[in-house]
């Protein structure tokens, strides 16, 4: 029987068949998919091929895992040579940032987008949290706003406080399968509580001792807004290191830089000191933002010359 997974545990998962109905599910054996050296084989969003075991106890085991169309991926947090990949089968991430209790740092979101890049996922940037924002965040905002914009990035102020933006996250959430992500603390889980109250997340206010938000999510799972769209909820990550992306292919992963790589002198160049790069060229005067050209060489510095 087909299924989906729902929720995952690590050892166990929650599958929903073809008929509706919810098993609890493990897999028969160790999966290995596409050479992916994985902390988790299964996924939430997967789709499986499962074997009931007994329908009253709703019991069943995996025995296959059919192809991905795409998946978003991190450096697991408990071993940087393995991947933990998130959810897969996506239409779409929603990123959730803030830039006040706790600020979310240009750099995250940036780790974030590449990574949707890297598996052709469309990504949205919603800024949470407009209540507390002072001049001097709404100035950053506004920067932010004109410099994602510009490269092809949809992005969205919202409040549920002053029910600002609700309306736009709420109607690009329907008839899509969307991975939510963000740091713990961002306001994530209260705002799609505030939207579909059914859910009723878990939610936590930011550590006034850190002001990083406190880890609440223990695993990944997927709800149903409609019999067309879902919502993937994901623990709070604190980084986002990028998986099976090499120095050479980084700036392909930028949109803004991947159609001017054409007219770099050299069919290597690395943007950084390469005499007639094009890419250079354009930062701060052109279509290249001086604060993305900052991120990029920040996050090649960090990189290993293979994968990161």
């Amino acid at each position: 029987m087909k299924a989906q997974i729902y929720k995952s545990t690590g050892s166990w998962y929650l599958a929903k068949s073809t008929d509706g109905r919810m098993y609890k599910a493990r897999a028969k054996g160790i999966f290995k998919i596409d050479g992916i050296t994985s902390t988790n084989p299964i996924a939430v969003g997967d789709f499986i091929e499962m074997e009931i075991e007994t329908i009253e106890e709703e019991s069943a085991i995996i025995n296959e895992i059919y192809e991905r169309n795409n998946y978003v991926a991190r450096v697991s947090p408990h071993n940087k040579h393995l991947h933990h990949i998130i959810a897969s089968n996506l239409d779409q991430s929603m990123l959730f940032a803030t830039l006040k209790e706790p600020k979310t740092s240009q750099g995250f979101i940036d780790r974030f987008l590449i990574s949707c890049e890297s598996h052709h996922i469309p990504a949205i940037i919603v800024f949470n949290k407009a209540d507390l924002y002072g001049k001097k965040e709404m100035e950053r905002f506004e920067q932010l706003y004109e410099m994602y914009t510009a490269i092809g990035y949809q992005v969205i102020l919202t409040s549920v406080q002053n029910q600002e933006g609700l309306d736009q996250v709420s109607k690009l959430l329907h008839n899509n399968a969307t991975l939510l992500s963000g740091h713990s603390g961002v306001g994530k889980s209260t705002l799609i509580n505030h939207l579909f109250p059914q859910f009723n997340l878990k939610t936590q206010s930011v550590s006034e001792w850190s002001g990083k938000g406190l880890h609440t999510t223990t695993f990944a799972e997927m709800f149903d807004l409609d019999a067309n769209s879902q919502v993937i909820d994901t623990p709070g990550v604190r980084e986002f290191g990028l998986v099976d992306i090499s120095k050479q292919e980084l700036s392909h992963y930028f949109p803004e830089m991947r159609k001017l790589l054409v007219n770099c002198q050299f069919n290597n160049c690395m943007h950084t000191n390469e005499p007639g790069c094009a890419i250079k060229k354009e930062v701060g005067i052109g279509q290249v933002a001086e604060d993305r050209y900052v991120s990029y060489l920040t996050i090649l510095d960090t990189m290993e010359d293979k994968t990161y």
